[in-house]
């Protein structure tokens, strides 16, 4: 299961369960072992390897209580400014910290009104200090992390955390979930500068230092406004996926097809009910994407192929739900409807129906629903699929280009 871990990563952040054996299945749809390392899969691993290959340190991406996944080498090479030197630096930074070092090097000044909109203060330091002497004090003496609860807070070569009530990699609801409070959590105190990897806990031996970075650890949360601990869990496919982060529009006009448009700000099909109607001039032998959403991970097209008009929803490559008229478009201008109805609750299965000038063309239901988003990088095109392509049906022939012309497209939804 090495080249589709991130869709199981996926599939868990929208709550959806699935088994060894529905993966399995995908991946003989996709050519089988020979489609291992190719463009139709994602190229991760699984949570095993990625704990393995965090070594020495503790866990992986997604727990900010320890540095597996977090805590990363950096390289800097700068040959006409920076003399060559193989001595790593031991000082403490974050990738808040490159900016205002690029800053610095290259003598800008932050502008403090962008656009019309003021600028929130920088918060990193600049780390050209530290080129020139690898020995030198660190200037980032502060430091808190948190994600969805598991959290933690550095400060002068200290280190105190929270694991939190869920690990990543387990889908479904983190157990004990209901009862959880963050201030009931077992903390963790690391001294950096003696214990690099965080392999001795000394919460039990200096309680009162595990206090003092408790208490700066709630300061620095107020000052960066990341309270209520554990409020990202809220919105997530566990609790209310309804309130996820997502454009405040419920309607949409096209004038022309559009490439592009980020995920997070396009329309949210496949999770609410939703309507797409465009006014589409069909040619003789009409082949092409009407529309696609996201990408072969993950996503929703629907294209004509062949004359015919079609549509796919793709859950994370685990299970394909597609739908195919059963006569071809005729040709000239034809209104194309696409209506998607949750049959109950977001992420529960939806019913899609398609239809042509007002006749009802196909139908389905597509078992499961998404209840967050497809991917976080992927975007929205009208008249083309840009990125990775949804359907296998047209994979070779990507980006697979509508032959006809797209007039106007309205998109209008019904939020939950």
């Amino acid at each position: 299961m090495i080249a589709i871990a991130t869709i199981s990563e996926k599939l868990a952040q929208n709550g959806i369960p699935t088994k060894i054996a529905q993966h399995l299945e995908a991946l003989k749809e996709l050519g089988g072992l020979d489609s291992l390392g190719s463009p139709k899969t994602d190229n991760m691993y699984h949570a095993a390897w990625a704990w393995a290959g965090s070594t020495p340190y503790k866990s992986t991406k997604l727990i900010g209580a320890h540095f597996g996944g977090t805590r990363q080498p950096m390289a800097v090479s700068w040959p006409k400014r920076i003399k060559a030197d193989l001595t790593a630096r031991p000082q403490f930074h974050h990738v808040i910290d490159v900016v205002p070092t690029i800053y610095e090097l290259t003598k800008i000044t932050p502008p403090r009104i962008v656009n019309g909109f003021e600028q929130d203060s920088i918060d990193g330091v600049s780390m050209v200090y530290a080129f020139g002497d690898a020995k030198v004090p660190g200037t980032r003496k502060t430091q808190f992390f948190d994600i969805m609860a598991s959290r933690g807070i550095y400060h002068d070569g200290w280190f105190a955390s929270a694991p939190g009530p869920r690990e990543p990699w387990v889908g479904g609801l983190p157990k004990g979930i209901k009862e959880w409070s963050p201030l009931t959590d077992k903390w963790e105190l690391y001294n950096l500068d003696e214990d690099w990897s965080q392999a001795h806990d000394l919460a039990a031996t200096n309680p009162k230092k595990l206090e003092e970075m408790k208490l700066l650890f709630l300061l620095e949360s107020t000052k960066n406004k990341n309270l209520p601990i554990g409020g990202g869990l809220w919105s997530t496919a566990m609790f209310h996926p309804e309130d996820a982060p997502a454009s405040t529009l419920t309607e949409w006009t096209f004038d022309t097809p559009i490439t592009r448009m980020p995920e997070t700000a396009a329309p949210k099909l496949g999770k609410v009910d939703s309507l797409v109607a465009m006014d589409v001039d069909v040619p003789a032998n009409a082949n092409g994407v009407l529309y696609a959403l996201a990408g072969f991970s993950g996503g929703i097209t629907c294209y004509v192929k062949d004359g015919f008009l079609c549509y796919e929803f793709n859950l994370f490559e685990v299970q394909r739900t597609k739908l195919r008229s059963k006569n071809k478009l005729p040709t000239g201008k034809v209104n194309v409807e696409v209506e998607s109805k949750l049959a109950a609750k977001i992420g529960g299965p939806m019913d899609v129906t398609l239809r042509a000038n007002g006749e009802v063309v196909a139908q389905g239901r597509v078992p499961a629903a998404i209840s967050l988003h497809f991917t976080g990088n992927a975007t929205f095109d009208i008249g083309t699929d840009l990125d990775s392509p949804v359907s296998l049906d047209y994979f070779d022939q990507a980006p697979f280009a509508f032959n006809g012309t797209i007039g106007t497209t309205t998109i209008s939804y019904s939020p939950k």
